[in-house]
């Protein structure tokens, strides 16, 4: 029998862009975004979460750290220079 509980594993580079956006997602106007009240609740426990589990957020380096990671999910581009 289940417990009621989810488990989410993510990547050290997932939970720190996830980190970032809902921190981004946190600070803005929630009717903008979030058009059903009962969804802040696990957001901000999984923000919470995050936060608590990644030392990266208050390393020295953490632009370059998030930027990195960022760039590891971006897809390639292709060259688009004219012939």
């Amino acid at each position: 029998m289940s417990d009621g509980q989810v488990t989410i594993k993510l990547t050290s580079d997932e939970a720190l862009v996830l980190s970032h956006w809902l921190e981004k997602l946190q600070m803005t106007d929630p009717s903008r975004i979030v058009d059903e009240p009962a969804v802040w609740a696990p957001i901000h426990r999984i923000a919470g979460t995050l936060d608590k589990g990644l030392p990266e957020l208050f390393a020295p380096d953490y632009d370059q750290r998030l930027e990195a990671a960022r760039q590891r999910f971006r897809p390639e581009r292709a060259d688009r220079s004219v012939v």
